[in-house]
Formats: C-alpha cells, structure tokens, sequence
C-alpha cells in the first residue's frame, strides 16, 4: 500500500519545506506559511536568503554549503524576518538529497524561548550589578565604621577605673569594652573577607562549633542575661569543621539573637545546639523555644531577603537570608521545621 504523506506535510504544526540547492524552496507547508506572513507565490519567487536576518546570512550560508556537500544540518539556529518586519527564531534539522539537489527540512519556532532566555540574561546582568554594588557597600561600611570604633576603645583607655567604685559600673564598662573590641574584629573580618576578590574557598580554615560559639555569646551578653536564655550545647559528634570563619560567627549570631527575638513571653528561650557526622555527613543542628511559624503558609518564604513573620520593630528580614547564603555559598544545606509557639529547628548539612 502507497502511502499518503501530503496530509502529513500540510497538517504538521512545524514548520517543513523542501529547498533546491539553487537557493529557493520548491515547496513550503501551510504552518511556515502562516508563520512568516508572506504568500506562497512570495515565498517561491525570492532567494531564501532574502528572507534570512541580514546578520545571519554569512553564517547560515557557510552551514547551507555543507549541506550542499552532503552533510545533514542538525542544530542550527538563525532568524527569518516576517512579512511584518519583526524576526522569528527557527531551529533547523535539516537532511540533503544529493541526487534530487534537494534538502528536506524541519523548522521548530523557538521565538519565546529565545526571549526567554534575553530576559534571563538581563535579570541575571541587574542580579550581578546590585550584587557588586551590596558588596561595595558592605566593604565600604564595614571600612569606615572602623575609626569611631577605634575612637571608642581609645576613650575606654581614657578611663581611669581605679575612680570607678560601683563594681556594677565597672563590671558595665568591661563589658561595654569586650563589644567594641568584638565589633573591631568583626569589621575588620568582613573587610579582610571582601578582600579576597570572592574567591570564598580560599577563607576556608579550620573552625571550631565550640571557640565560635563563646565568642558569639560573649559579644552578645548582656542580650543573653537580660532574655535568660539557656544553652544546651553539644559539639562532641563533630568539633570542628573546615568554613568560613566570619560566616560560621554570623550563623551563629543570626540563629542565636533571632531565639531572643523571637521568644515566647511567658517563657524564656532554650537554644539546642548539636553537631554530629555520621556516614560522612556533617550536620550542624539548632533548635529553640520560641514562637515558631506556620510552615505551610510560610515554609517556603523563610529564607528570603526581607521577608518578616512577626511583629517586632527589630524583624529586618536579613537574618536568616544571611545564614542561608552563608551555608549554600560553600557547598552546603539548609533545612527548617517549625511550629507556631513550639519553636524551630534548623539542620544545616556541610559540604564534605
């Protein structure tokens, strides 16, 4: 039995021609008719290159000569310029027929995609233009924040604490002093960092949960005493990890003082916080107390930039975009449970 193929050809949503290989199609389905927005009569009276976008032309005829030289044409993507004036993208596969000196040929309209991808591309331009200008900013606060700091330990110099008889007082202006000093180290950390030219896996050192984790709460004392907040801490299943070391101390920061913040009132905040490895895996886990959030609501907006789920004046939104950028900037993960007023866990996964 003879089969019919015309239907095929008329009714296909591709866009199929037959081209000699003198340059004009012999024949042109009703689909690329309709597409290009010229008549058939049109379409068969002009070189196929007329209705090629003129910056395509060379590269499209060096591809049409290896056709010409047997070659079959798979890939190949150029822009034809409609009826209307405006250009269609087309991806090609394309076989010849060296006897016929014909080339049989399979066009897809891939016009959308190829905006979409425009569109990608200039999101992704803006994304790494306000990315470079956030990181100058950083650098340029962390960098001119250093000499009132300096300023203020040079005045804690200034203080004679031998006049100083209220032991509260005293014990006030040692810690007041520690802050400033642990502000100085954190400054100059962060300018160190932005130094580096982004090149974060150079940072790398061997971090300890348990030094990171005194530093943290002693810079945030007074917070702690104030909030009664107790630690339940173990770093035995795993003491030390190769980080970041100003990332780890901002994770640490940001979990801790959002466990504050976030507390229920009538009951003070308990920080869990355990590390563990086990078939390779390093897990950091913390747990606290506190108002928690409803996940399905919110569960996929937690790590967001800006993104608030409590009235407090404090919320910023930046805390746990912070730490979420901290842990997959290096390779690892960030996973959340919660429950409203039965706290939060976070399990952070780090790269092996």
């Amino acid at each position: 039995m003879k089969l019919q193929l015309e239907p095929f050809f008329d009714l296909s949503m591709d866009c199929l021609c037959i081209a000699g290989y003198d340059g004009y199609f012999k024949k042109i389905n009703p689909a690329f008719i309709k597409l290009l927005g010229y008549s058939e009569e049109e379409l068969h009276s002009r070189l196929i290159c007329d209705f090629i976008y003129e910056e395509d032309r060379e590269r499209t005829a060096l591809y049409r000569q290896s056709l010409k030289n047997n070659r079959p044409l798979v890939n190949f993507e150029n822009r034809y310029v409609c009826k209307s004036g405006e250009y269609v993208w087309l991806h090609w596969t394309s076989i010849p027929v060296e006897d016929e000196q014909l080339v049989y040929a399979i066009a897809k309209d891939i016009t959308h995609k190829k905006k979409l991808e425009t569109e990608r591309i200039s999101h992704l331009g803006h994304l790494s233009k306000l990315n470079q200008e956030l990181k100058q900013l950083n650098y340029t606060t962390s960098h001119d924040l250093r000499s009132p700091v300096n300023n203020m330990l040079t005045l804690f110099d200034l203080i004679d604490m031998d006049n100083i008889n209220d032991e509260d007082t005293a014990e006030i202006i040692d810690f007041l002093r520690l802050s400033v000093e642990e502000l100085k180290t954190s400054l100059n950390s962060n300018v160190d960092v932005m130094k580096q030219d982004d090149i974060i896996k150079e940072a790398l050192e061997d971090v300890h949960f348990e030094n990171v984790f005194e530093k943290v709460q002693r810079s945030i004392s007074t917070l702690v005493k104030k909030a009664k907040t107790q630690f339940k801490v173990d770093f035995s299943g795993l003491e030390n990890i190769a980080f970041n070391a100003a990332y780890m101390e901002s994770i640490f920061l940001n979990l801790i003082t959002n466990s504050i913040k976030y507390a229920r009132p009538d009951v003070s905040p308990v920080v869990t916080i355990i590390t563990s490895e086990e078939n390779g895996e390093k897990v950091f886990e913390y747990s606290d107390n506190g108002l928690g959030f409803d996940m399905k609501k919110v569960g996929h907006l937690i790590f967001n930039l800006n993104q608030t789920f409590h009235d407090n004046e404090d919320s910023k939104g930046v805390g746990l975009y912070l730490v979420n950028n901290h842990v997959t900037s290096l390779g690892g993960s960030i996973g959340v449970e919660s429950e409203v007023n039965k706290g939060t866990t976070f399990t952070i996964k780090f790269s092996a």
